[in-house]
């Protein structure tokens, strides 16, 4: 079972210190860390905690999920795996047409495209 939990719907007053402590009253914490928008350095509204076992995970969970903080519910769950991005058109190599078929020329009209 996995230890790593997702809080979200966070009011932007909450600091990784603020998410920590509060977590901490339901067991160890290893980490606790708000995600934050690198552009305009504000908080994205959600965040993730490491407890320190799945029993500390399952038991802030039950305690925290729905709690009303700043006038917010949170939203507190096991984190799922982050996925793999794919079916875009871009890879490490670059743009690849050859995935698009309405790309290219000879396709029709002026330009090429189907736009």
């Amino acid at each position: 079972m996995s230890k790593k939990i997702y809080v979200g719907n966070l009011p932007y007053s909450v600091t990784d210190e603020s998410l920590k402590s509060n977590f901490g009253e339901h067991g160890g914490v290893a980490s606790a860390k708000v995600m934050i928008d690198r552009d305009t350095g504000r908080s994205k509204g959600f965040g993730f905690v490491e407890m320190t076992s799945p029993e500390a995970a399952l038991a802030a969970i039950a305690a925290l999920n729905g709690v009303r903080v700043d006038g917010r519910a949170i939203v507190v769950n096991l984190a799922r795996p982050r996925e793999e991005r794919s079916g875009d058109s871009y890879s490490p190599a670059g743009y690849r047409s050859t995935q698009r078929p309405d790309v290219g020329y000879g396709n029709g009209g002026f330009g090429g495209g189907r736009y």
